[in-house]
């Protein structure tokens, strides 16, 4: 258990932020591509720790792409919950820029 926890500590938050950055507020739709291309940007979400992200995927002996694809899956069927169905009004939502 503390293996997942740790592995999808930061790729969780992580994800979120990237919804959260799409014009629909959304996670449906969201892949495994858009992910990975946000986590070569160093700029975007620079406070995550992107060695951590790797390194939970390797003790949990899963690729990060398959990872990604938990993860997403897993906030997806929450996505209301979380306010990531994109239904939440934009204005409600406020991304700090570093």
């Amino acid at each position: 258990m503390r293996k997942v926890l740790y592995a999808v500590d930061e790729l969780s938050g992580f994800i979120v932020a990237v919804a959260l950055v799409r014009p629909n507020k959304s996670i449906h739709g969201l892949d495994v591509r858009s992910v990975r291309k946000k986590l070569k940007d160093k700029a975007f979400a620079r406070a995550v720790n992107r060695e951590d992200i790797q390194r939970g995927a390797d003790e949990l002996g899963m690729s990060l792409d398959d990872l990604i694809a938990e993860v997403i899956a897993g906030l997806q069927a929450e996505a209301a919950a979380l306010g990531l169905d994109g239904t939440v009004q934009q204005e409600h939502w406020h991304i700090s820029a570093p």
